[in-house]
């Protein structure tokens, strides 16, 4: 049992990796990229849920580690391209508004950990591992194609949304938890329209 989140972490990897390959061809107005980012998704939940059932703040603090990932992906990109001299129009904008995100994240991140989400070795090896190969992977996702990338941070978003809000069903005194729902719905928002500016 205690190699169970390795396991699981190789699962998403290997899933990852492979919705990589298909990359974008389509199907009549159904983008692959877009199947492939609901799939990993899709797996990746079935996978935290199993790991973190009944344990709301631990769940949350992984969730929060690796919220920040892309985002940091994000800003790296956007740096090289800038020293390329391939900047574009939105290039200061998105820069802005990924940094001021990851920060947002760091927030809510911390604001787990008052709440005892990085409390055990187990969690803080997983969610720390899991998202250093989740950093190189949203670099690479994100220097291949921005919208595809912004579109499975996007679902990631509104799934984190989802996600404080069931919590926040059982829990309505938690005005912090509500608050931070809205920030993940608010992120969700902001890619749509970095999505936009960038089509």
């Amino acid at each position: 049992m205690k190699d169970l989140p390795i396991r699981s972490t190789l699962i998403i990897f290997a899933t990852i990796g492979t919705a990589l390959w298909f990359y974008p061809h389509t199907l009549g107005h159904i983008y692959i990229y877009e199947i492939n980012n609901t799939l990993i998704l899709d797996v990746t939940i079935y996978i935290l849920d199993f790991l973190y059932r009944g344990r709301d703040f631990q769940r949350f603090w992984v969730l929060e580690v690796i919220a920040r990932a892309p985002y940091f992906s994000f800003i790296s990109v956007l740096h090289f391209r800038e020293s390329l001299g391939l900047r574009g129009e939105e290039h200061i904008y998105l820069m802005k508004e990924h940094f001021y995100q990851a920060l947002n994240e760091t927030e809510h991140l911390e604001e787990m950990e008052t709440r005892g989400g990085n409390e055990y070795w187990i969690d803080r090896f997983f969610a720390k591992h899991l998202v250093l190969l989740y950093y190189w992977i949203m670099v690479a996702y994100y220097f291949i194609s921005p919208i595809d990338a912004y579109d499975i941070n996007m679902k990631i978003e509104k799934h984190a949304y989802e996600t404080y809000v069931k919590y926040s069903a059982y829990h309505p005194e938690d005005a912090k938890i509500a608050e931070i729902a809205n920030d993940e719905l608010e992120h969700a928002r902001e890619l749509k329209l970095a999505m936009s500016m960038i089509t």
